[in-house]
């Protein structure tokens, strides 16, 4: 299926002039410099080209340039805020797509309260989006840590996790209705805002998770839930892996389902987080090898969730599944623990090169892969260090292998193929999956070839085929 590809990103005459003519003067980079930060994903693992940036205002104006990219047969690489971390939106190296960001799609069209739902562009920053649910006294609850540049529509494309999955569901569960342009330029206005809906096939899941390969999403429906009035918070040490499982089950049943996070945290990610990252303390006085971050919370005012957290604890401790634990008294203590959870994912770049794995298995198994996949890791290469973490309330573990202290960065990273088959042969084995919330990318493109069900990939390919023949949407990503 393949594009004609532009050599040296020779665009045909006089594109460039017509791209620029749809956006205006405010709507187009052709500077190097500017383009720098659009070309790069943000762990460097890939650098690309392009002679053109635009930024279109209006889905208008975003039908118009696919319309003529489509008929000029030039590749199109959509993107948000560009934090994803599989390489889905920068472009590649050979210069010849233009960048389509949706940066200035960035308008909240409606706010519905009584519906619960919240209709806005997909250039719009997820923490405004957040904002404008908050200002309407209920909850948007997608929450991940770049929400502060990371853009609604990027979080479609990946279908996001974040730290809520486990009461909410990722993104495809919080969406109601889309508007995408398609690779001709024809607009589906499918912004629907009703909970049921059975006249047909539900086409906003094909475009959900797609990585902007069947089309660009510029606006959407979001499900809105009641604003939390009661939290609790707190962190506990916990007896051994499986004992982390038995109390995240426990604690789900025995609050009436009230668990909003829970994530996993090993001794190592401590030990990072407090030695590089200003402002982390340990909150216990002892070490100890397991810890979990756990959430309640009720939009009942008067849920009295710290009591019911206490009372929980008091007898998981009892019956040796907790060892030690600390509950947050106020709001500044339960965002420092927040703050902790954080602050394992970003101190691990101070020990010098990770592999990273971002992979779910189900949640029954979580002990079994973390035991798994720490001995396979370390049977394969002495002295790796795994720092495993993340939110197991739904199965999704980030499996980071730090290098040994005395090894060269670059040795330890060209090993990546080794390790990662090693993960994820354990992860497929388990019925897990290789990418849990990051997606596929270029990152994972050909670890997708290697372990999806062939009728997947052959029905994956048939709907690329069907919506964008010419092969113009983010070409070479995901397939």
């Amino acid at each position: 299926m393949g594009m004609a590809k532009i050599a040296n990103g020779d665009l045909p005459d006089g594109l460039i002039d017509r791209l620029k003519a749809i956006v205006g003067a405010k709507g187009w980079v052709t500077d190097a410099d500017a383009l720098q930060p659009h070309v790069t994903e943000p762990r460097g693992l890939y650098v690309g080209r392009t002679p053109l940036l635009l930024k279109p205002s209006t889905t208008d104006e975003v039908s118009r340039i696919l319309a003529l990219c489509n008929s000029s047969r030039v590749g199109v690489v959509p993107q948000g805020g560009n934090t994803g971390l599989v390489g889905g939106g920068v472009p590649h190296a050979d210069g010849g797509e233009i960048i389509l960001s949706l940066a200035r799609l960035d308008r909240i069209r409606e706010v519905d309260p009584l519906n619960y739902t919240l209709t806005v562009e997909a250039g719009c920053i997820l923490a405004d989006v957040q904002a404008a649910a908050d200002a309407a006294e209920r909850l948007f609850p997608l929450s991940l840590g770049a929400e502060g540049s990371c853009r609604i529509g990027g979080n479609l494309s990946t279908n996001a996790g974040g730290t809520g999955v486990l009461r909410y569901g990722n993104v495809r569960e919080l969406t109601l209705g889309l508007e995408v342009v398609l690779a001709d330029g024809t607009v589906w206005d499918g912004l629907n805002r009703l909970r049921k809906d059975n006249t047909g096939y539900d086409l906003k899941h094909l475009f959900i998770g797609a990585e902007g390969t069947l089309g660009v999403i510029t606006a959407a429906v979001l499900k809105l839930f009641p604003k939390p009035r009661d939290v609790a918070t707190g962190l506990v040490a916990i007896r051994d892996l499986p004992a982390v499982i038995e109390l995240l089950s426990r604690l789900r049943a025995a609050s009436g389902d009230a668990v909003t996070g829970f994530e996993y945290i090993a001794r190592i990610g401590i030990d990072f987080a407090t030695a590089h990252v200003a402002g982390i303390v340990d909150p216990l006085a002892k070490r100890y090898a397991h810890y979990a971050l756990v959430e309640l919370s009720t939009p009942a005012p008067d849920g009295d969730l710290q009591n019911v957290l206490e009372r929980l604890m008091a007898a998981a401790i009892e019956d040796g599944l907790v060892i030690d634990g600390v509950i947050a008294q106020n709001s500044a203590q339960a965002q420092a623990l927040w703050r902790l959870r954080e602050a394992v994912a970003e101190s691990q770049k101070f020990e010098g090169g990770s592999i990273k794995h971002d992979v779910s298995v189900p949640v029954s198994r979580v002990a079994d892969f973390i035991a798994a996949a720490t001995a396979a890791c370390t049977d394969a290469m002495a002295g790796i260090r795994p720092v495993p973490f993340g939110h197991v309330g739904d199965g999704n573990i980030h499996f980071n292998l730090s290098q040994p202290k005395d090894m060269d960065s670059d040795a330890f990273l060209a090993e990546w193929p080794r390790i990662n088959r090693i993960v994820h042969d354990i992860v497929v084995g388990m019925g897990g999956s290789i990418s849990a919330e990051h997606g596929i990318g270029q990152l994972k493109r050909e670890e997708l070839r290697r372990y999806a069900v062939p009728a997947k990939l052959d029905l994956m390919t048939r709907i690329k085929h069907a919506l964008d023949a010419n092969n113009i949407m983010n070409p070479g990503k995901v397939l």
